[in-house]
């Protein structure tokens, strides 16, 4: 590539930490834990995930796809994150499409273990990507593209203040067929502190608000 991250810094391999939340490289020695979370998950994640417009096209092995994306992550057009909490896989989140010269702009995909989903680890793994990419790497923009149905990644983005931008039609193939998308975005101007930092007082109040319920619950008189 032409341009590459400011000063020299090296996009991959890199590991993010926010608490007990964990972004590594994805390995191909994850291959038994990522596909029982996958099949564990199957129906929940099905009307979310990418699928190719020729039915007869063959998915990549688990192995052939960690192998590609660290081609690309090497090359500097991919970071494909593991997520894991108390060193345990339970997602992925991707970095894609990172293009450089005056445009400075990525994407941001992920899913997420239905057994631990609500407890803000996503929304943590955003946060860390997004100021990695921004104040590390020098990317500008930073864009989610999410279906209107999907509910739970809908409150990510929405809790993290991204910008809604639009509907996409029929924008990418999603589930047998194409399926239109909003967009979401943020620039570096609209988070000059940090998206982290955003994400850490959203958790606090969050936190407060659940001890406050709880002494609520516990004061009212039992019958």
């Amino acid at each position: 590539m032409a341009e590459g991250p400011r000063g020299g810094a090296r996009p991959w391999p890199v590991r993010l930490r926010e608490g007990d939340v964990l972004l590594r490289p994805l390995r191909v020695r994850d291959s038994r834990r990522w596909r029982a979370v996958r099949n564990e998950n199957s129906q929940w994640l099905a009307p979310w995930e990418a699928t190719h417009p020729d039915e007869h096209s063959l998915p990549p092995s688990f192995a052939q796809m960690v192998r590609s994306f660290s081609r690309e992550a090497r090359a500097g057009r991919l970071l494909p994150f593991a997520v894991e909490v108390e060193d345990r896989l339970v997602g992925q989140l991707t970095v894609s499409g990172i293009s450089w010269g005056s445009l400075r702009s990525a994407q941001i995909g992920y899913w997420v273990d239905r057994r631990v989903a609500g407890r803000g680890i996503i929304p943590a793994g955003v946060a860390l990507v997004v100021d990695h990419c921004f104040f590390t790497l020098g990317l500008h923009r930073i864009e989610v593209n999410i279906r209107p149905e999907n509910a739970a990644s809908l409150r990510v983005v929405t809790k993290l203040g991204f910008r809604p931008e639009g509907l996409r039609r029929r924008y990418l193939h999603i589930d047998g067929a194409w399926r239109d998308h909003a967009t979401f975005a943020l620039t570096v101007e609209d988070v000059p502190g940090g998206l982290l930092p955003r994400w850490r007082a959203l958790a606090a109040d969050a936190a407060e608000e659940r001890a406050l319920r709880a002494e609520r619950d516990a004061e009212r008189p039992r019958t």
